[in-house]
């Protein structure tokens, strides 16, 4: 029969064990891929999305005199509100963490998680030779016995954002921006999904002259497309009490990357391979808690003593009422009024055999996070006076 686990069991040292030992039976070698797209830093932003369309790559690398130099992905160029596809993929590069052949799993997951990115790449010295994925790391899952058994509801993120089918493809461009993410559900009149819109929609619906950038699609474009028009209509979902190895093995099978979760036809949340790759990485032995705070700019770089300081604070008085297992925090930015950025807060805090999702917007990032934070151990403490988890609340 083998072992099973829920998110819970997690809290067994002996079941993680096992699962560690599957996880380091499996190497970078076995889930990389050695056929990819690779770009130059004098090409052209368009010659990277069109690569990117062509091959399913949202992060490819970028190759300068055969070494790796970096790597230009859908949500640099998404960040970029003056990006036009004339211009020079130098000028959108960032630098993601690499991995080797020797890099554990978990530790591949970690990194995936910490940058919010789709692909690393394998490098063997300073040559690109292949990259790992979210998916692959999904397929791993998917395979794996002692995680099948794990229910959706335990690592799905809920509450869940959503465009109504009849908006403008606008509302899901600044959904994804304020959230920094890269596919929303689409909604009908009742909320039942129809539809997922993503990067592909939006690239594929804007890039139409060498002129246009995403400030001007913004401007020009909000009353012409509808979500309707362009969203995927072949949506699958998958109900809150399925399993995660039938999730994964959906994903696998049809190349998705997000499933929307339903109780009936009601949305109730959002499962996608980020869920599954976060469970990777906090399965990673660790002799503290795991605190991962990613999306920071360089010039909010100067706010995160501060935001760790209140961060470790409200864990100290958590651990006193449960033992939390792992909190990943992701920041980011987007214009709200002319040049003030306001900034989107998203925390997943695994504790108990239970995901809590909260989220915060605010003008001050320390203050979002003390908020966030507070509201974190309102929640804790609710969970402990209540003992209610979701499976009992749909119940």
């Amino acid at each position: 029969m083998g072992e099973t686990i829920g998110v819970e069991d997690l809290e067994d040292l002996k079941k993680l064990s096992i699962l560690r030992s599957q996880l380091d039976g499996i190497t970078v070698q076995d889930i990389m891929k050695t056929e990819f797209p690779t770009v130059g830093p004098e090409d052209r932003i368009s010659e990277a999305l069109s690569k990117m369309r062509e091959s399913g790559f949202q992060d490819i690398p970028i190759i300068e005199d055969g070494n790796y130099a970096g790597t230009i992905s859908y949500g640099s160029i998404l960040k970029k509100r003056s990006a036009t596809p004339d211009m020079k993929v130098k000028n959108l590069a960032h630098n993601l963490p690499t991995v080797s052949l020797d890099t554990e799993v978990s530790k591949v997951a970690e990194h995936i998680i910490a940058n919010n990115c789709r692909q690393l790449a394998v490098l063997n010295g300073k040559k690109v030779i292949g990259t790992v994925s979210r998916r692959g790391l999904t397929k791993v899952a998917a395979g794996m016995k002692i995680l099948k058994d794990i229910k959706v509801w335990e690592i799905m993120t809920t509450p869940v954002e959503s465009v109504k089918e009849d908006g403008m493809l606008d509302d899901a461009l600044e959904i994804m921006r304020k959230l920094d993410i890269r596919t929303v559900p689409v909604v009908d009149s009742g909320g039942v999904p129809v539809g997922i819109v993503g990067m592909n929609e939006i690239i594929d619906n804007h890039w139409k002259t060498d002129t246009k950038s995403f400030g001007d699609f913004q401007k020009s474009t909000k009353a012409q497309i509808t979500v309707e028009s362009v969203s995927a209509r072949a949506v699958r979902t998958i109900e809150w009490e399925d399993t995660l190895g039938t999730a994964a093995a959906i994903m696998e099978e049809r190349r998705f990357s997000t499933l929307p979760v339903v109780d009936g036809k009601e949305l109730v949340g959002i499962l996608t391979e980020y869920d599954i790759v976060e469970l990777i990485s906090a399965s990673r032995e660790r002799d503290s808690l795991f605190v991962q705070i990613s999306g920071l700019d360089d010039e909010d770089k100067i706010y995160y003593d501060a935001m760790y300081a209140d961060i470790e604070s409200e864990m100290k008085k958590i651990s006193k009422i449960y033992k939390p297992e792992s909190l990943t925090i992701h920041v980011s930015r987007y214009n709200e009024e002319g040049e003030r950025k306001k900034y989107s807060i998203s925390a997943k805090l695994f504790i108990r055999g239970t995901t809590i999702n909260l989220k915060e917007v605010e003008w001050d990032l320390v203050k979002a996070n003390n908020d966030l934070m507070k509201r974190m151990g309102d929640q804790v403490t609710t969970m402990k006076d209540s003992k209610v988890t979701f499976r009992k609340r749909k119940k």
